[in-house]
């Protein structure tokens, strides 16, 4: 049996072995990681979303009125309630629909909870509204049956109209305000009454 010392040349294949074997470990280890992402956090952040966000929370197109339409992700606008709830509203390209429907169904709304409306309220589900003539705006179920119509108001101080967007009411806590341009309606989530399961 013959006795092999290490040499130099030994302890330098060793090195170059371990610096070639080092990355292909990392990458491996990446990839892994990848593939198994850690948890999400058990609750998103509440409040208004960007536009970006709620208009990937929302459908690509939305069904009203025997048609289906695709929603504009660029003028989509949302609330995240606690815990985890959501509201939901996006333009809506209404080409093919007729010239009577168009005038009133301009956005389609999504609600996860009760909302008061101008005194009305307005149980989960999905809506299509408008902003119409002489300060109105209407609420129609997926038929385009008139629900109900509200007051709106103009807002001139608001420093930049968009043309969909939801922002904070500044004069009543826990309320907001759905805009398209500087009209708007101020809503609410209806208070727990205890009855809803």
């Amino acid at each position: 049996m013959t006795n092999r010392s290490f040499t130099p040349k030994h302890h330098l294949r060793t090195a170059v072995l371990l610096i070639l074997c080092v990355p292909a470990i990392s990458l491996a280890l990446a990839q892994n990681q990848s593939q198994n992402p850690p948890p999400a956090s058990a609750t998103a952040p509440v409040g208004v979303l960007s536009k970006e966000e709620a208009g990937k929370a929302m459908p690509p197109s939305v069904f009203f009125r025997g048609l289906s339409a695709p929603i504009q992700a660029r003028n989509a606008a949302g609330i995240r309630f606690p815990p985890d709830k959501l509201l939901l509203v996006a333009l809506v390209d209404t080409s093919g629909y007729s010239t009577s429907v168009k005038q009133r169904y301009q956005a389609y709304l999504l609600t996860e909870l009760p909302l008061l409306m101008d005194g009305h309220t307005l149980p989960p589900g999905a809506y299509g509204v408008g902003f119409i003539a002489n300060d109105t705006f209407v609420v129609m179920d997926l038929g385009a049956h008139d629900l109900f119509t509200a007051h709106s108001s103009n807002d001139a101080n608001l420093r930049r109209p968009n043309p969909l967007q939801i922002l904070a009411d500044p004069s009543t806590p826990s309320s907001y305000r759905l805009y398209s341009g500087r009209a708007f309606i101020p809503f609410s989530v209806q208070p727990d009454t205890g009855t809803q399961p």
